[in-house]
């Protein structure tokens, strides 16, 4: 933690009380049932029942009658400025075709997607184009949100901080011409890459260990560094009070992550009980990243032009992805929910990763708190967001149904009735009123292919 952090004194703002049929809090205890929730300016200031709350006459309320309240979700792992399925009709044709300018038009766009289904907080790991890094495109994105020019997410945005020929180099075509620093090799140059993408105002530096899945004429267990190169990468991230995410699809990636000290390990593919071990004392977070595996996946991808050396590779990890997440929960290893959502499946369809957990073993209760409390502390966000308790932001979605009960509920954008970020409503579908962060459907805007 640094020992000085400049604080900015904060308005209280108005009062209004929300209430509901039920609350979830996030913290993993049983549910409140009638909760009256008192909302002062951006914050939580008290939690309660409709017995122990008495709402003061003409008080502005907020009703969410026969609703289940939850912290606004997190995905801990996505990728915003990828070329998604719901908007080029060819990632590979897009990925030349369009500007870096309509590309963060795009960026944005795919995070009020994902915003409009409840996810309040959005942790975009970075991108790499024929243009360059995209990541001052990514922090201009973040910075327009915050300032309340556009609407939108909570962002936190990562630089990649990778070397020549790794996987997150290969995202693009291994024959694509190279402009500007986009890769380094050794640990001054890497250092050099780090301070660049934190000069361009990332939260995050991105590195990778290993090869991956999603890339042509490359194996998963390919080292994409060597230890004293992610140890540099990781330094230099900490130095400057950032955190560092590793990509990582081996034991030996994921001892090498151990080693330098990275704050999380990014998605769950091939293990080993002795490495799971070290993973587990370590109390490092990792994020599954399995919606982006699943055949749905891999469908969307083929439909989108993916080679079918990519297609039979993501088909063949695919087992050995679930028995990883099904060894790792069992274990103990602190999971944070990401989906590693880009190209595949569809952005806003984030909640299909919880689906996915519960198909392996998860309780609907554990699942919740992977998008929850557990992201937020990944994000080292929990002070502020990832439950619903006095002190916090008021980050709250409205649910229609129990996803307790039914974890599915979370996937209709009919049933997420409301999103409130900081105190603010930004989506309101209750009954007689249609306000939408994004007012179009998918298939109702234009899919570009300019070939």
């Amino acid at each position: 933690m640094p020992l000085f952090k400049v604080k900015t004194p904060e308005p209280k703002g108005p009062t209004r009380y929300l209430k509901a049929a039920t609350l979830i809090d996030g913290t993993g205890k049983k549910p409140v049932q009638d909760p009256v929730l008192e909302l002062e300016g951006r914050r939580v200031k008290r939690i309660g029942t409709k017995q122990g709350i008495r709402i003061p006459p003409r008080a502005e309320v907020v009703d969410c009658a026969g609703l289940t309240l939850m912290p606004g979700m997190i995905d801990a792992h996505l990728h915003t400025m990828m070329f998604n399925c719901l908007t080029f009709h060819n990632y590979r044709v897009a990925q030349w075709e369009i500007t870096p300018e309509l590309q963060q038009m795009y960026g944005l766009f795919h995070a009020q997607l994902c915003f409009d289904m409840g996810f309040t907080t959005l942790r975009d790991l970075g991108l790499n184009s024929s243009r360059g890094l995209l990541t001052a495109e990514l922090c201009a994105v973040r910075d327009a949100i915050n300032a309340g020019i556009v609407e939108g997410p909570r962002m936190l945005i990562g630089g990649f901080t990778v070397i020549t020929g790794s996987h997150l180099d290969l995202i693009n075509p291994r024959a694509m011409q190279r402009f500007g620093f986009q890769t380094a090799d050794g640990p001054w140059e890497l250092r050099k890459l780090a301070r660049t993408n934190l000069l361009a105002g990332c939260d995050i530096v991105k590195t990778c260990a290993t090869g991956g899945g999603g890339t042509d004429k490359e194996e998963p267990d390919i080292r994409n560094m060597t230890q004293e190169e992610i140890n540099a990468i990781v330094d230099e991230a900490h130095a400057f009070h950032k955190v560092a995410a590793v990509h990582c699809f081996t034991p030996q990636g994921q001892r090498m992550a151990l080693e330098a000290g990275a704050d999380t390990i990014e998605h769950m593919v091939f293990s080993d009980d002795r490495t799971t071990d070290r993973i587990v004392e370590s109390k490092v977070w990792m994020t599954p990243t399995l919606l982006h595996r699943t055949d749905r996946a891999i469908q969307a991808r083929k439909d989108q032009g993916t080679s079918q050396f990519v297609l039979n590779k993501m088909k063949q990890i695919q087992p050995y992805c679930y028995r990883t997440f099904e060894k790792m929960h069992r274990a103990g290893v602190n999971i944070a929910m990401g989906t590693d959502m880009g190209y595949d499946p569809q952005m806003g369809a984030n909640a299909r990763e919880l689906e996915v957990y519960v198909d392996l073993g998860m309780k609907p209760m554990e699942a919740i708190l992977t998008a929850t409390r557990n992201a937020a502390r990944a994000l080292k966000l929990d002070r502020e967001v990832g439950t619903i308790e006095a002190g916090k932001l008021a980050d709250i979605i409205a649910v229609a149904g129990d996803p307790l009960k039914n974890i599915r509920c979370l996937q209709e954008k009919k049933n997420i009735q409301i999103v409130m970020k900081e105190g603010r409503i930004y989506a309101d579908r209750r009954a007689g009123r249609n306000r939408n962060v994004v007012n179009v459907k998918p298939g109702e805007w234009k899919i570009v292919d300019y070939l």
